[in-house]
């Protein structure tokens, strides 16, 4: 952002505190802020739900959860296209609140987000997304910092794919799920490899990254 002439604030211990600064910032300012789940985004990534939803037929698919615009883009094309796809969301046990949040019915505020997948490091559900995942979601389920790390080596050496840790994660919740769809077609969301080089190469050495 620097290098294109942006002013870089940092602040705030995680994501969410971030995002409260940035629109303090933007209050001051009289900057328009775009907030990071937003319905203009939502409209955005689900052109690839368009594109997986009609290029094949699925049992189910599985997409990580950060503030839910991946999601909720999938649940909301999937109902338009009328479609019986399952859509399985995924977050970090060391991230829980979206999970929190399905099994209470509520949106749920976790005590923190401590996970490398960085993508999905969410405390704070927005009502506006949980409603949609609450509507539209079969389950949220949850795995750990070992299983992500694992998915991620497994997408390098079988596909040589370079997947972050919320791009890894839909794979690590499969292998968790494994006999519940075998014989069944499944989708994975990687949704991006924005993986720092030595984070990577932490894993690719057999271990965990720090949350």
């Amino acid at each position: 952002m620097e290098g294109f002439g942006g002013e870089l604030v940092t602040a705030g211990k995680d994501f969410d505190e971030s995002r409260v600064v940035a629109a303090e910032i933007g209050h001051q300012r009289g900057y328009h802020f775009v907030p990071s789940f937003h319905r203009e985004l939502v409209k955005g990534v689900a052109t690839y739900a368009h594109e997986l939803f009609e290029s094949c037929e699925l049992d189910v698919v599985y997409v990580p959860i950060g503030m839910g615009s991946g999601i909720c883009g999938l649940i909301t094309v999937r109902d338009l296209l009328d479609l019986k796809t399952e859509i399985v969301g995924v977050v970090a046990e060391g991230a829980p609140a979206f999970a929190l949040s399905f099994e209470a019915g509520r949106p749920v505020k976790a005590n923190s987000a401590l996970t490398f997948a960085d993508g999905m490091a969410c405390r704070d559900p927005q009502p506006e997304a949980f409603e949609i995942i609450a509507g539209g979601a079969a389950r949220v389920v949850a795995v750990s910092e070992d299983d992500i790390a694992e998915a991620i080596r497994i997408y390098y050496t079988t596909t040589h794919n370079l997947a972050e840790g919320a791009g890894a994660a839909p794979l690590a919740a499969l292998l968790k799920e494994k006999e519940r769809y075998a014989g069944k077609r499944v989708g994975l969301i990687l949704s991006g490899g924005n993986v720092d080089m030595a984070v990577f190469a932490q894993i690719l050495r057999g271990e965990t990254p720090a949350a």
